[in-house]
């Protein structure tokens, strides 16, 4: 009995979450099928690339815009279906010329918060036995979406902290070819100057 009230808690909600590559100069579209009244959230976060910003667009199954904005580097949408049908999140790299991005997102459909409801009030242990599940679920959820986005900071950072690092290593060693040639040529002038020159016959 209470497994086919956790069966239909899950069936309630679904979610996308992935991480993809946008190579430049490109356009990556993703659909989901959404029935009317459905709550929905769409997160979005560039881990790297460039200056970690894409251009993105969330269009209904007429086609009307429900969300867009260019160069972002995260953001989160949270709508209601009006109509049921394929929505469509496009994310576009067009404006880079060179520099490929990785993006994570995050697509939630259902309501995740109040998945409770669907759980009798309890009056016997196996009721209870249900709640806690539902709680136990609802909490684990919670520290999987904290431990992704404490993963995506990570990444970020880790990316930026080796670029700063690449670019600390290159100025490093330009200084260091300047200062030996600096040298080099300190010890070419004065050895010119203390050198016997051939003396001219008068």
């Amino acid at each position: 009995m209470w497994l086919a009230s956790v069966a239909l808690l899950v069936a309630t909600a679904s979610a996308i979450e992935l991480t993809f590559e946008l190579p430049d100069n490109a356009n990556q579209c993703f659909y989901e099928d959404i029935e009317a009244g459905v709550q929905n959230v769409l997160e979005f976060q560039v881990v790297t690339g460039g200056q970690y910003d894409v251009d993105m667009t969330l269009e209904d199954p007429h086609g009307k815009v429900l969300y867009k904005d260019t160069k972002k580097q995260y953001d989160s949408y949270t709508w209601k279906a009006e109509t049921p049908g394929a929505y469509k999140a496009c994310f576009s790299n067009e404006f880079s010329t060179f520099s490929h991005k990785i993006v994570y997102m995050d697509w939630q459909v259902g309501d995740h918060q109040n998945k409770q409801q669907h759980v009798p009030d309890a009056s016997h242990p196996m009721n209870v036995l249900e709640s806690s599940a539902v709680a136990i679920g609802n909490h684990l959820r919670v520290v999987d979406d904290y431990q992704t986005h404490h993963r995506l900071r990570e990444a970020t950072g880790r990316k930026r902290a080796e670029q700063l690092n690449e670019r600390v290593l290159l100025w490093s060693l330009g200084q260091t070819a300047v200062i030996v040639l600096m040298g080099v040529a300190q010890v070419l002038i004065l050895r010119s100057f203390f050198s016997d020159k051939p003396r001219r016959p008068y």
